[in-house]
């Protein structure tokens, strides 16, 4: 069995600071300024990318949009094949209906986080909108569903994994390529 190695670096915190500026300036832009606007982050790492959103568009717009935090665990199609699936608190504390929602998630691959990320919405609320924020989208999608705010695409192959590293989960902030971890079976 093969360990996964490091391939690359695609982007250090600066990188990542300067995308999240301008995704906060494309998001005022697109919505016309930050009133009924809220971020919903899905766990884990797409919590603290709305945060740093929220926090930019603050500090540019004097006003700061609400922040939710999604959990998708049970909403996902392969639910049934995760033994013991890690479940992370659900917290939308706002009324979501006839808001302009942006989701925000750390990776864009197949769409079906982003599918599942919806369903989970639409149980707690009508919003008025729903737009997508991503730091990577590196393609390959399964469903037909894109991104409206993008801070890097990375084109990659099925056996690398991108991943994206945020503090305060991980040590340090950074968007790396890394091998897949390879089985008996083939890439898993």
């Amino acid at each position: 069995m093969d360990q996964p190695t490091l391939k690359a670096q695609i982007m250090d915190a600066q990188a990542m600071d300067r995308a999240i500026t301008r995704i906060a300036h494309e998001i005022i832009e697109h919505n016309e300024g930050a009133a009924g606007l809220a971020l919903v982050g899905i766990q884990r790492r797409g919590v603290p990318i709305a945060e740093r959103l929220a926090d930019k568009i603050e500090h540019i717009e004097g006003t700061r949009p609400h922040i939710g935090k999604l959990d998708i665990s049970f909403y996902r199609d392969d639910f049934a094949r995760h033994i013991s699936p890690v479940i992370h608190a659900t917290e939308i504390l706002f009324p979501i209906d006839g808001v302009d929602i942006v989701l925000v998630d750390d990776v864009l691959y197949t769409g079906r986080t982003v599918r599942s990320g919806l369903d989970a919405l639409m149980d707690i609320g009508r919003p008025k909108t729903v737009q997508l924020a991503v730091m990577v989208d590196r393609g390959h999608r399964e469903l037909p569903i894109r991104a409206d705010y993008v801070g890097k695409n990375v084109p990659s192959s099925h056996d690398e994994d991108v991943r994206v590293r945020l503090t305060p989960i991980d040590d340090h902030d950074s968007v790396e390529i890394w091998t897949a971890k390879k089985t008996n079976g083939g890439v898993k």
